[in-house]
């Protein structure tokens, strides 16, 4: 494991970030990781965080309400093999499947969180939640609403649905490239 300046890798993690990346959770011994294209990384309260945006109806939202942490994967190298995985975890729940063992993917204990580590995507951020925020559908843009938040699509749906957001700022508390 080789420790990292977070700041020297943000272009790499917003490049990534737009073709999607992970999001791993852990509560108890339940294990989830969700792919996520929405998000940001900087300085709030003199502190590195990176933001999530995790809608309210997912599995991924109930393990971070409960464990107050997660940690953030992102590929160095997108191979056919990570792209699919990463395209196969952001189609489903992992409410009742393992989605990483189904990819194949293997699962590395967190060094200050107990959010995993994924090796085959091994830019990992380790955060804690210091802050969250419920978006208020009445200051979104009514573009915004159609396009994102339709209210005929079921909750269930992986992509855009119905349900809105929180908005989780986590603290970047640990950085690393896994060997």
């Amino acid at each position: 494991m080789k420790q990292i300046d977070v700041i020297d890798y943000i272009p790499q993690i917003i490049k990534e970030l737009r073709k999607g990346i992970l999001i791993n959770t852990k509560n108890g011994d339940k294990i989830d990781s969700m792919t996520i294209g929405w998000g940001q990384i900087g300085i709030e309260w003199r502190k590195l965080v990176f933001s999530i945006y995790i809608r309210h109806g997912r599995f991924t939202h109930e393990q971070i309400e409960n464990s107050g942490e997660f940690t953030v994967s992102v590929p160095l190298d997108r191979t056919p093999e990570v792209a699919k995985a990463i395209a196969y975890i952001g189609t489903g729940t992992g409410k009742d499947i393992n989605k990483l063992s189904d990819c194949g993917l293997t699962v590395e204990n967190g060094v200050s969180v107990k959010s995993p580590a994924i090796k085959e995507i091994p830019l990992t951020l380790e955060c804690k939640v210091v802050y969250k925020q419920e978006q208020d559908k009445d200051n979104i843009p009514q573009e915004f609403k159609d396009m994102f938040y339709p209210q005929d699509i079921p909750s269930t749906e992986p992509r855009a649905n119905r349900d809105y957001h929180t908005v989780y700022y986590g603290e970047i508390v640990n950085a690393y490239i896994l060997d």
